[in-house]
């Protein structure tokens, strides 16, 4: 996946402290201290910034040796290694508890890629966001190590274990298991509910600004965590509409209106957000070059199957194999297209997003009445009620033909395909 980041701040030298940096820090796009107090001057003291939160909150991260984690990844032995990204490699890793008392436990250590697209001012971004938040659908960050030598600097992370890998293994991936609808489900309400707490349920808002399936990792109950806060920016203070800030981010997923201003929201993330929910029902990538040109651009290739269309099912992941409620299906589909609708302003808040989410796994929960498709015409194809002339015996033949091909594959193009209840289970 292409990546949108660029910097304009050259390489700091090497010589830094070896521990975040929380003060004076270079952030040519934030609101400075002296600019906070001087809007609170007059109005109600405003919130304080991640910096100062991580002052108050920082000390809970605990703080690890080079030595320590190089021997803990057995000198960062490739066999270890379970990912990579734009900011380095991440390795299992078994480390001792704090105090030393204890069975070790199994921990997922990120290690700086020095030339790499992110560097220390994002490694520092990810520890005190990090440091601060505190939710169920949130990655743990346990500590951090710094280290300055005359080999360069050490930047590592270290977190909580996800066994189940990424929401992008399980449903692009053939070597993981697919997703059950009811899975779906959970994981997109509980990435809501993460997305929902840094917008609006802190002391100041954050903005993810790199919200997409293979951020949300997911626990051995497959319960989803949003990771790698390394782009994370804290929203406009009192006053403001917006961030400007450099266009950083992924191809498919960034909003358009962030792309063509600069202009940095938590709109931004709903966006991204309407993305995956599409990628949930699908099993398609955002950008896919390997296919035909009209079905690469994912977004594109589902406004030709409107969620009230009888075309809706063919854009249905196949690796579900029809066992999903179309109720819902078309529920999230609608509330996908109310995340990417153009003005940004018009974009649903978080919360009302998870609200919604919640009626709509009720509905998958419950149950929904059969419903029968034919692929062959769209909603505004239906004839009218005069050009109705059939008898009773061509519709029971044209059923029983659309109940064959179903039966066979659809191998024709799905031209007669059906829609069958799904089983919740």
């Amino acid at each position: 996946m292409n990546c949108l980041y660029y910097f304009k701040e050259k390489t700091r030298s090497r010589k830094q402290n070896s521990a975040p940096t929380l003060k004076n820090q270079n952030n040519s796009d934030a609101i400075s201290q002296a600019e906070r107090a001087t809007q609170s001057s007059c109005s109600a003291p405003s919130p304080r910034s991640i910096p100062e939160l991580y002052e108050e909150k920082g000390h809970n991260l605990r703080v690890f040796k080079f030595a320590e984690l190089k021997q803990a990844t057995n000198n960062f032995n490739r066999l270890l290694k379970i990912g990579e990204g734009g900011f380095g490699c991440v390795y299992k890793a078994s480390i001792k508890p704090a105090d030393g008392n204890g069975e070790p436990f199994v921990v997922a250590v990120k290690k700086l890629n020095k030339d790499g697209y992110q560097g220390h001012k994002q490694w520092v971004a990810e520890v005190q966001f990090l440091g601060v938040v505190d939710h169920p659908n949130l990655v743990k960050l346990i500590g951090y190590c710094a280290v300055d030598g005359e080999r360069g600097i050490q930047r590592l992370l270290v977190y909580e274990y996800m066994p189940n890998k990424s929401l992008e293994d399980h449903l692009f991936s053939r070597t993981y298991p697919s997703l059950s609808w009811d899975q779906r489900m959970q994981i997109v309400l509980g990435a809501a509910q993460g997305l929902a707490y840094l917008h609006e349920e802190l002391e100041i808002q954050v903005i993810y600004r790199d919200f997409k399936a293979s951020n949300v990792l997911l626990d051995g109950d497959f319960k989803p965590k949003l990771s790698d806060f390394g782009l994370a920016r804290e929203g406009p203070t009192a006053g403001r509409t917006h961030v400007s800030t450099a266009v950083v981010g992924t191809h498919g997923y960034a909003a358009p209106d962030y792309i063509q201003t600069g202009h940095l929201t938590t709109k931004s993330d709903v966006w991204s957000f309407g993305v995956v929910l599409y990628e949930i029902l699908t099993g398609r990538r955002s950008l896919e070059r390997g296919r035909p040109k009209s079905e690469q651009k994912l977004l594109e290739w589902v406004k030709q199957h409107p969620a009230d269309s009888r075309k809706f099912s063919m854009i249905m992941d196949p690796s579900l194999e029809n066992q999903y409620s179309p109720t819902a299906a078309r529920s999230i589909a609608k509330l996908a297209d109310t995340c990417l609708v153009k003005n940004a302003k018009d974009r649903p808040k978080m919360s009302a997003v998870v609200e919604n989410l919640k009626q709509i796994l009720q509905i998958s929960v419950d149950g929904s009445p059969p419903v029968q498709y034919l692929e062959s015409e769209t909603v505004e194809d239906k004839p009218d009620k005069e050009g109705m002339g059939a008898s009773e015996s061509a519709k029971r033949r044209l059923n029983h033909l659309a109940k064959l091909t179903e039966y066979v594959g659809g191998g024709g193009g799905g031209r007669f395909m059906m829609m069958q209840r799904s089983k919740i289970g």
